[in-house]
């Protein structure tokens, strides 16, 4: 009799080790899937970087230190990154200069004109629209991810497994302030 429950405690202590595993690895699975939905989209942007430089140098050729911060932003965005923090660093710069390069466009009407430069300035905002709802779905599944690893037991199964601490795809604190913007909080 003692036996025979002290065999179905163990059973059932190896079950839900099983599948709290199980849980585990899909969990980082949908992380890394949505990683990968976000680098598709950086891809797309850096594919159409190119086109719209081309495009702006047509209309401010003599804006030469721009289109050099944009080029050098979107290699150092496309390097091979060993970290999230690092790419999200990264990204944000390249942002960043991007709004440099369509801010040319207030100095130079007849670019504001362009179908070309219009196109794909409706191409690159399109695909960053994707980039943050990527984002977003991102942090949404490493948030499930860590809260699941740091709640009581499961802590102790990610620990025994090694199930480390996922990071957060972060916005910059320039565009955390743009976010949101005093005019637009209601008191």
């Amino acid at each position: 009799m003692i036996t025979t429950i002290i065999f179905a405690v163990i059973a059932v202590c190896a079950l839900y080790v099983m599948l709290a595993y199980n849980k585990f690895v899909s969990l980082k699975n949908k992380t890394a899937e949505a990683w990968s939905d976000i680098d598709t989209h950086l891809k797309r942007r850096y594919d159409l970087i190119p086109n719209l430089v081309e495009t702006v140098k047509g209309y401010a050729s003599h804006e030469a230190e721009t289109f050099e911060k944009v080029t050098k932003a979107r290699s150092a965005a496309m390097a091979e990154h060993n970290s999230v923090a690092k790419t999200a660093e990264d990204e944000n710069a390249l942002s960043g200069v991007l709004k440099n390069l369509f801010a040319l466009q207030e100095a130079y009407p007849e670019l504001k004109a362009n179908q070309n430069f219009l196109k794909l300035h409706e191409d690159l905002t399109e695909t960053e629209d994707k980039i943050q709802k990527a984002r977003r779905f991102y942090n949404a599944n490493v948030l499930i991810f860590n809260t699941k690893r740091e709640q009581f037991p499961g802590n102790i199964i990610a620990k025994m497994f090694n199930f480390a601490k996922q990071p957060f795809f972060e916005l910059s604190e320039n565009e955390k302030e743009a976010a949101v913007k005093p005019a637009d909080v209601k008191l």
